[in-house]
C-alpha cells in the first residue's frame, strides 16, 4: 500500500478527475490530514462511507497513474533537473536529452 504522501502527490495531477465529493473527502484526508472520524463528523456521513470513498479514490488515482504516468514522468524530470544543477555543461546536455525522452514516454 502506498503512503499518504504518494496519494497527496497524485492528487496534484488527477484531483479534477474525481467527483466533487471525492475531492472534498480526499482534501480533508490527504491535504488536511484529518482522521476518518473527523471527516465523518464534518460531512455528517458515516465513518464507513468516508473509508469506502477514500479506498475508491485510491483505486481511481492508481488507475489514472497506471494509464497516464504523469506523476512518474514528473518525478523522473525532477531527478534529472537536480542532477543538472550539479553538473558540467556536457553532462547537462545529456540530461536535457533524457528530459526530452521522458516527454515521449
Amino acid at each position: 500500500m502506498q503512503s499518504k504522501l504518494y496519494y497527496n502527490d497524485l492528487l496534484d495531477f488527477y484531483e479534477k478527475l474525481l467527483t466533487e465529493k471525492q475531492q472534498e473527502i480526499c482534501h480533508f484526508y490527504y491535504r488536511d490530514d484529518l482522521s476518518l472520524q473527523e471527516i465523518s463528523e464534518i460531512l455528517n456521513i458515516s465513518r464507513a462511507a468516508v473509508h469506502d470513498t477514500i479506498k475508491r479514490c485510491r483505486d481511481e488515482l492508481d488507475s489514472y497513474e497506471e494509464k497516464l504516468h504523469h506523476y512518474q514522468g514528473y518525478t523522473k524530470r525532477m531527478m534529472l533537473y537536480e542532477k543538472m544543477r550539479s553538473s558540467n555543461l556536457e553532462e547537462i546536455q545529456e540530461f536535457i536529452d533524457q528530459c526530452i525522452e521522458t516527454e515521449n514516454d
